[in-house]
C-alpha cells in the first residue's frame, strides 16, 4: 500500500457527504470531433500522459474543460438517446403495420382506386398523428423525471474539488475516487491509497482488483493494466486520483459494448410483450393469406382482395397498443413521480407490481435512519472521553464511504485535529470490516482502528491497561456487546497501536492492537413502519430484510416492527448451504444478517429461481450486485452512484410506504395495459373472423378495405383514455403477470361471441331488409363499431359494468364516438368510405343488437371469471 498522498486526503476531506451538484454546463452536440488518438495510452509514463492531454495533475480549468465538452461531445456511449420530435415520428411511421397500410395505399393508386388510396392514407396519417401526440408528450415528461438523478463524478478544476453530471467529464480532466464512485472514464491511476475495483462488468472477474501508479505493457490485456481504470467500474474500496484519457465511445467499454451483451434479462412484460405480438402474427398471416388465395383462385380482382385481406390483417391487430403501452408506462411513471419514485426504466413498473417478495435492509427503511450516539466506554464498560476521542479522530479523518456512524460520533465529538497530522489511511472494506489511519502526535504515530467488534478483537492482543486479551476476556467483551445487541443497540470497536514514522503503512499494520473500548449506536424503528408492513402483506408482498448487521440488533428491530425474529438466517449459515439448500431456506426466512455483498445477490436469485418476483432496496456500494440480480431494483437519491445506476427506481425518500404506493401504481399500469389488449382482441377477433368467413359466401365484400380501417381506427380513440382509466381496487390488491393462456381463452370465448352476433346482424340485413351491397355495408359498419365501443366498457372491469366507473376521458370519448357512429352513414361525406343513410327501422334494429350483444357480454364476463375463480386461476 501506497502512502495516503496529503493532497488526496485533503481533497476527499473536502468532499460534502451530501449529495451536490454543479450547474450543469449546455448540453454539447453530438459529434463533435474526436480526440486526438493516444494509442496504448496505459503503457505511457504518468508525465507522457499528462503531456499527451494537455493536463496537469490538479485537472484542467473550468474554460479548457468547457471547451473540450464542446470540441470532443458529451461523455455519454449512446451518442443517440436525446429525445427529438423526428426519432418519435419515426418510431410511430416504422410499425410493420403502418408500412403494411402504406403499400395497401400505394397499391391502389396504381390501380387508379384513388378513393381507397386517399382514405387508407387519411387513416395512417391521423393513426401517426394521435400516436405521435401522446407518446412524444409522455417521453418529454419520462426525460424530465430522469434529469432529476443524472450522476456526478468529483473533478478537479482550476485545482479545486468540483462535481460535475457525469456526461460533462472530458479527457484531460482529473477524477477524485472513493469506494462506491463509477469511474466516469477510461483513464490512469496518478495516486492511490487501498483501492480496489469490480471490473467484472468487462473482465467478468468476480474479485475486485487492486490499482496503483504505474504503466503496463503496451500489449497487456485490460485485467493486467494495474495502473489503468476503466468506465463503467466501479470502486468497491479505498481512494484515487486519476487522469481521464477516454470518454464515451472512445472508452473501452464503448469499444466493446457492441460484443458484449449488457441488456438485462428479458422481464416477464417484455416476454409476455412478445409471445403475444407472435399469437398476433400467426392469427393475422392465417387470416390473410387464406382469405387472399381463396378469392384470388375463386375470380376477385386481386387488388381489391389485396385490400381486403392487409385490411382484416390490420383489423385483427391492436396497432395503437405502442403508443397506448408507451402513454400508460408514463402516465405510471408521472404518477411514481408525485409519490416521489423516479423510473429509470420504464418496463420495470411492471415488475414493480408484480413484486411478490421485497428485500431490503433494515437502516433508514424499517429506523428512522437517523443514528444517535449513545455512548462510550472502555473495556471494562465505564464511560470513557478518551475511547470518544479516539473514535472521533478516525471519523474525522478517514476518507471512504460516507457513514452515518461517522456522523453521530462526530455529532457527539469534535476532535483536536490540530494536535495531529494524517500520515496514512487503511480504508474500509467488507473482508475486514474495519478502517484505520495513522496519525502522528507529541507520542509519535499511532494507528487508530474502528470497525464490527468481531473484526476489530481479531487484531487485538491486549486490553487497554496491558492485560493479555485471552479467550476468557474476548468472551467477556463478545457477552456484553450481543447483549446491546439484544436491545437494538449497535457497537463499535475502538483499538490502537504505537508504529515508527515511515513513508509507507500496509493492512498488515493491523496486528498487535490495544483494545480501548466501544462506541454504541441507537437507530429508533419507524412509527409507522409496522401498519406500512401490514399493508405490503395484504397486497402480497412478503417483506425481507437483509443486513451487514449483527443479528441480536436485527433481530430486536424485527421484534419491534412485527417480523418474526425467530426466521432468521446468518451468513456463515448462509456459507453453508447448497444452492438448493438455500431455495428452501429463502422461503421462510425473513431475517439475513451478518451477509456481505456476494450472499446478498446469492438471496436475490435463490428467491427468483423460487419462482419469486423479487425487489431490492439498496443505497450502498455493497447493495449493487443484489440490486442488479433482482427483478426491480430500488435505491434512493441519496445513495452512491453505483447503486443508482443499478437501479429501476430512486426513491427521493426512504420510506416504505413510498413502495406500497408504487406497488399500487405499477399494478394499475399494467392493469390498464392489459385492458386495452383484452378490449381491443375480444371485438377485433370475432369482427374480423366473421369478415372472413362472410366474404367467402357473399357475393360481395362485407366491408372494403377502407371501411374496415375507419372501423378499426374509430374504436381505437376511445382506448387511449385506458392509460388513464381507474382500476379497481381488487386488481391492486395482489400482484399481476402475463397470462397468455388467459388472454388466449378471453379473446377466443369474447371473439365467438362477437362473431355470433355478428352473423346475427348479418342475418338481419340480408333476410329480414333484403339489404343491398352499400346498405349492408352501412349497417354492419355500425352495429361493429357500435359493439366494439360498448364492449370495452363492459370488459376493462370484473365487476359488473354499471358497478365500475370508467376514466373520464374513456366515457367522454367512447359516448362521442358511439353518437358518431350513428351519424356517419348520415354525414355529407359518407359516401367518400361508400357509406349511406340507413332507414330508420335498420338502425333501430342495430343499436338493438347491439343492446343485446353488451347484455350478453356482461353475462358472459361473469361467467367467465366465476369458472376461472372455480378453477384455481386468476388472471394475474
Amino acid at each position: 500500500m501506497s502512502r495516503a498522498p496529503p493532497s488526496v486526503a485533503a481533497e476527499w476531506a473536502r468532499v460534502p457527504r451530501p449529495h451536490q451538484s454543479a450547474p450543469a454546463a449546455p448540453a454539447a452536440r453530438w459529434p463533435r470531433t474526436p480526440p486526438p488518438p493516444l494509442g496504448p495510452w496505459w503503457s505511457l509514463s504518468l508525465e507522457g500522459l499528462l503531456d499527451a492531454l494537455g493536463s496537469t495533475r490538479d485537472g484542467l480549468s473550468a474554460s479548457e474543460a468547457r471547451e473540450r465538452l464542446e470540441r470532443y461531445g458529451p461523455n455519454r456511449l449512446d451518442q443517440r438517446r436525446s429525445l427529438t420530435r423526428l426519432s418519435v415520428l419515426w418510431n410511430q411511421v416504422r410499425s410493420p403495420l403502418l408500412l403494411l397500410l402504406l403499400f395497401a395505399a400505394l397499391a391502389s393508386a396504381l390501380a387508379g382506386e384513388w378513393t381507397d388510396a386517399a382514405v387508407v392514407f387519411a387513416i395512417v396519417t391521423a393513426t401517426v398523428g394521435v400516436g405521435y401526440r401522446r407518446e412524444y408528450r409522455a417521453q418529454r415528461a419520462v426525460e424530465a423525471l430522469r434529469s432529476r438523478i443524472r450522476s456526478h463524478a468529483t473533478v478537479l478544476r482550476d485545482g479545486t474539488r468540483t462535481q460535475v453530471p457525469v456526461e460533462e467529464v472530458v479527457p484531460g480532466d482529473v477524477v477524485l475516487l472513493a469506494a462506491g464512485s463509477l469511474v466516469p472514464g477510461d483513464g490512469a491511476v496518478l495516486e492511490a491509497t487501498d483501492c480496489y475495483l469490480s471490473e467484472a462488468a468487462l473482465t467478468g472477474e468476480s474479485f475486485p482488483v487492486e490499482k496503483e501508479p504505474g504503466p503496463s505493457a503496451a500489449d497487456a490485456p485490460l485485467a493486467r493494466r494495474k495502473g489503468a481504470v476503466f468506465m463503467g467500474t466501479n470502486v468497491r474500496s479505498g481512494t484515487a486520483r486519476c487522469l481521464v484519457a477516454a470518454t464515451g465511445p472512445n472508452a473501452a467499454f464503448g469499444a466493446i459494448a457492441e460484443r458484449l451483451s449488457l441488456r438485462r434479462p428479458e422481464t416477464g412484460f417484455d416476454r409476455g410483450l412478445r409471445h403475444f405480438g407472435y399469437l398476433l402474427t400467426s392469427a393475422m398471416l392465417v387470416m390473410a393469406l387464406g382469405v387472399f388465395a381463396v378469392h384470388v383462385l375463386g375470380g376477385r380482382p386481386p387488388v381489391e382482395t389485396l385490400l381486403f385481406a392487409i385490411a382484416l390483417a390490420v383489423g385483427l391487430s391492436p396497432e395503437l397498443m405502442p403508443a397506448i403501452l408507451s402513454v400508460s408506462l408514463s402516465r405510471g411513471a408521472e404518477a411514481l413521480a408525485r409519490h416521489g419514485v423516479v423510473v429509470r426504466r420504464l418496463n420495470a413498473i411492471e415488475d414493480l407490481g408484480s413484486m411478490d417478495v421485497l428485500c431490503t435492509d433494515k437502516t433508514g427503511t424499517l429506523t428512522e435512519g437517523v443514528v444517535r450516539l449513545d455512548a462510550a466506554c472502555d473495556a471494562g464498560g465505564a464511560p470513557s472521553d478518551a475511547v470518544l476521542e479516539l473514535a472521533a479522530l478516525n471519523a474525522a479523518l478517514e476518507t471512504g464511504l460516507p457513514s452515518p456512524l461517522d456522523d453521530a460520533i462526530l455529532a457527539a465529538r469534535t476532535p483536536d485535529l490540530a494536535a495531529w497530522t494524517k500520515l496514512a489511511e487503511v480504508p474500509f472494506d467488507f473482508v475486514r470490516k474495519r478502517v484505520s489511519v495513522v496519525v502522528q502526535g507529541a507520542g509519535g504515530a499511532r494507528l487508530i482502528t474502528k470497525g464490527a467488534v468481531g473484526p476489530v478483537l481479531d487484531a487485538c492482543t491486549r486490553l487497554e491497561g496491558g492485560a493479555p486479551l485471552d479467550a476468557a476476556a474476548r468472551a467477556g467483551l463478545e457477552a456484553r456487546c450481543a447483549e446491546l445487541n439484544g436491545r437494538g443497540l449497535r457497537a463499535l470497536a475502538v483499538a490502537t497501536r504505537a508504529l515508527d514514522v515511515r513513508d509507507t503503512y500496509h493492512r498488515d499494520d493491523e496486528r498487535e492492537l490495544t483494545f480501548q473500548g466501544r462506541v454504541t449506536f441507537l437507530d429508533r424503528p419507524k412509527e409507522d413502519v409496522r401498519a406500512v408492513l401490514a399493508a405490503l402483506a395484504k397486497q402480497g408482498v412478503a417483506v425481507k430484510v437483509i443486513t451487514g448487521d449483527s443479528a441480536g440488533v436485527a433481530q430486536y428491530v424485527a421484534s419491534l416492527v412485527g417480523l418474526d425474529p425467530g426466521r432468521t438466517l446468518t451468513g456463515a449459515g448462509l456459507d453453508r448451504m447448497s444452492d438448493e439448500a438455500l431455495w428452501r431456506a429463502a422461503e421462510t426466512t425473513q431475517l439475513f444478517v451478518e451477509v456481505d455483498p456476494h450472499q446478498k445477490e446469492r438471496i436475490i436469485l435463490a428467491l427468483k429461481k423460487s419462482g419469486h418476483v423479487v425487489g431490492f432496496l439498496g443505497d450502498g456500494v455493497n447493495d449493487a450486485p443484489a440490486m442488479h440480480a433482482a427483478d426491480a431494483g430500488i435505491s434512493v437519491d441519496q445513495a452512491v452512484d453505483v447503486a443508482r445506476e443499478a437501479a429501476d427506481f430512486v426513491l427521493l425518500q426512504r420510506d416504505l410506504d413510498v413502495i406500497r404506493r408504487g406497488v399500487e401504481e405499477g399494478r394499475r399500469t399494467f392493469a390498464n395495459t392489459l385492458k386495452y389488449v383484452l378490449t381491443s382482441m375480444s371485438a377485433n377477433l370475432g369482427n374480423m373472423l366473421s369478415m372472413s368467413v362472410a366474404s367467402l359466401f357473399l357475393p360481395f365484400l362485407p366491408l372494403t378495405a377502407g371501411q374496415i380501417l375507419l372501423n378499426n381506427f374509430l374504436s381505437d380513440v376511445p382506448a387511449l383514455g385506458i392509460a388513464d382509466d381507474r382500476v379497481d381496487p381488487e386488481l391492486v390488491r395482489a400482484p399481476q403477470r402475463w397470462q397468455l393462456r388467459f388472454i388466449g381463452r378471453f379473446m377466443l370465448e369474447f371473439g365467438l361471441l362477437s362473431s355470433a352476433f355478428d352473423f346475427a346482424t348479418f342475418g338481419v340485413l340480408l333476410y329480414g331488409f333484403r339489404a343491398a351491397p352499400a346498405e349492408f355495408r352501412s349497417g354492419w359498419f355500425v352495429e361493429s363499431l357500435l359493439t366494439e365501443l360498448a364492449v370495452a366498457l363492459v370488459v376493462r372491469t370484473r365487476r359488473p359494468a354499471f358497478r365500475s366507473r370508467p376514466g373520464r376521458l374513456l366515457a367522454w370519448t367512447s359516448a362521442l364516438l358511439a353518437v358518431l357512429a350513428v351519424a356517419i352513414p348520415y354525414l355529407p361525406w359518407s359516401h367518400f368510405v361508400g357509406l349511406v343513410p340507413l332507414p330508420p327501422s335498420l338502425l333501430a334494429a342495430v343499436v338493438g343488437i347491439t343492446v343485446a350483444y353488451v347484455v350478453s357480454a356482461e353475462l358472459l364476463k361473469q361467467w367467465f371469471y366465476r369458472r376461472l375463480q372455480r378453477s384455481g386461476g386468476s388472471g394475474r
